[in-house]
């Protein structure tokens, strides 16, 4: 499968449709960007079953705004619509694998667990330093 471009008026629709998506942010005057280009694109190759996308950076600026990207490229994760994955810089091909490897091996009901007792643990602690 090749990859998708994602824009803002796209984003929500492709991340609601699609429980794991990978998204490189980058830009065409980039270097690392290019050079990280035919390892993302052979990812996307051998794992048929995932969405692979890309996020221009300088035609959507309103998109990399909103998810703070610093620097380019950056590869982010979204499984079940909560980003379990993102970091800047060019990954080698075995890296990506293992990162993908790793977000497979994710329990989406353990994340989302996760994250809400740490949105639930974070309200407490302000509380109990308080008193």
């Amino acid at each position: 499968m090749s990859t998708v471009e994602l824009t803002k008026e796209n984003f929500d629709q492709v991340v609601t449709d699609n429980d794991f998506i990978l998204i490189d942010f980058w830009a065409s005057w980039c270097g690392p960007c290019r050079q990280f280009a035919p390892v993302y694109e052979g990812a996307a190759e051998r794992h048929p079953d995932l969405v692979f996308a890309k996020v221009d950076t300088e035609a959507q600026q309103e998109l990399a705004a909103a998810f703070e990207i610093r620097s380019i490229p950056t590869l982010m994760i979204v499984r079940d619509n909560v980003a379990v994955f993102a970091q800047p810089g060019a990954l080698p091909e075995a890296a990506l694998e293992d990162v993908i490897g790793q977000a497979r091996a994710l329990d989406m009901d353990e994340v989302r667990k996760s994250i809400d007792e740490a949105q639930s643990g974070s309200a407490g602690a302000e509380t109990a330093s308080e008193a």
